[in-house]
């Protein structure tokens, strides 16, 4: 009986403990701070069992298909080389911010087939691992594990043969539409990163179908001028704003 009540207390304790601590906002939820060893072990450990239970009962198809490895390599180039990158590729932007750190696939590949497909379906919360399954086809995901089984041999040439070869980002539904990126021009933002932009978001000047001047003349398409000198100066009277009294404050409501 002792035994319960000691563990009936001990429970209690503990869970006080952890309101207290989720209450008074103790645990810092920052990604630029890590969690402590024993933290990130637990999380780790839950989060490695919770996928193997999932990914117990998959299929795993025949993945030595060459077929399926090109497909696989070009959605990875498009989908997964800016957080997992690629052979003689170093650590991203992306890479180097999020927490957990992305493995580097090209070094870890899929060693679990199963699993890796879970993941990749099915994305991991909290980590900024996708779900790519809410629009992308099993065959596809199938694909990238395909690719990552061979990817750990691959030198930086061979990898980029087999992405040029792959006929590029295609997954059945939801992928952004291919973009020529050789006729870009780049801004510079002054912190050493290049914004793309292409040419048909610059407007054309010449293409404006009409020009007027300051006097109020008006030249069509057709070389006639009209002016609306006049009627501009009726309009802008009725519609001018009474000026403010700059003595008086404006007064602002509360909503």
């Amino acid at each position: 009986m002792s035994f319960i009540k000691s563990s009936l207390i001990l429970g209690g304790t503990v869970l006080l403990i952890g309101a207290g601590t989720m209450y008074f906002g103790l645990i810092n939820p920052g990604a630029d701070e890590p969690h402590s060893d024993l933290v990130y072990s637990l999380i780790q450990t839950a989060r490695d069992r919770a996928i193997a239970v999932r990914a117990d009962d998959i299929t795993v198809p025949a993945l030595n298909d060459p077929a399926l490895i090109k497909q696989g390599a070009g959605n990875y180039a498009a989908m997964c080389t800016g957080c997992h990158l690629a052979p003689g590729v170093e650590k991203t932007e992306m890479s180097k911010i999020l927490y957990p750190a992305p493995p580097n696939l090209s070094k870890l590949g899929a060693p679990d087939p199963a699993r890796a497909f879970w993941v990749i379906k099915h994305g991991i919360k909290a980590s900024g691992m996708a779900a790519w399954g809410t629009n992308m086809k099993d065959e596809y995901i199938w694909g990238i594990v395909a690719f990552l089984k061979q990817f750990p041999t691959m030198t930086p040439e061979q990898y980029h043969e087999m992405v040029e070869t792959s006929g590029g980002h295609s997954h059945g539904g939801g992928e952004d539409s291919p973009h020529e990126h050789g006729g870009m021009e780049s801004m510079d933002h002054g912190d050493g990163e290049k914004a793309d932009h292409h040419d048909e978001d610059v407007p054309d000047h010449d293409e404006h179908p009409a020009a007027t001047s300051e006097s109020g003349m008006h030249r069509h398409n057709d070389g006639s001028l009209h002016d609306h000198g006049a009627k501009a100066k009726v309009e802008t009277d009725a519609v001018a704003p009474k000026a403010h009294d700059e003595e008086a404050p404006q007064e602002h409501k509360a909503i």
